[in-house]
């Protein structure tokens, strides 16, 4: 399928000097997906933000969604049989509604992939990005830890 505007190409630009903003490509993501990936990816968008109200939306990677506060809470791609939703620390979070059905074997990172007529708990959705960004806030984005001492 052909791509819907070519700014779909362009990586995170600044509405202020004319340019599409990262808002304005995702929100033209979804209008050019047209089926149930738009509608899951815009869902899930909303609900983003209703549990981080001051998150940023970022278009990184040629055309990948990204939410931050304090770092990455999140990444949102689209296939054709999913809407993947990629958390660079999920590792490291508690997930007891058991979210978490992808990438499960890394060490870092978790996703969450959502079908065509899958049901999103929205409540243990929104917990897990407040989790997500508050262990953001608590460790500085590309710190290391420290050495051992000797």
């Amino acid at each position: 399928m052909k791509k819907a505007t070519s700014a779909m190409e362009t990586t995170k630009s600044a509405s202020k000097d004319g340019e599409t903003s990262p808002s304005q490509l995702i929100d033209a993501r979804i209008r050019e997906l047209g089926d149930w990936r738009g509608e899951t990816l815009s869902r899930v968008r909303a609900l983003i933000r209703q549990a981080e109200p001051d998150v940023i939306e970022e278009w990184k990677w040629r055309g990948v969604p990204v939410w931050e506060l304090a770092g990455i809470i999140c990444t949102g791609e689209t296939y054709k049989a999913s809407v993947k939703l990629t958390f660079a620390k999920g590792a490291s979070l508690e997930d007891p509604a058991g979210l978490f059905n992808s990438s499960l074997e890394g060490n870092t990172r978790r996703a969450i992939d959502f079908h065509e007529g899958d049901k999103i708990d929205e409540e243990a959705f929104k917990a897990l990005i407040r989790a997500a960004a508050a262990l953001n806030s608590t460790r500085p984005a590309g710190s290391k830890k420290k050495p051992k001492s000797a």
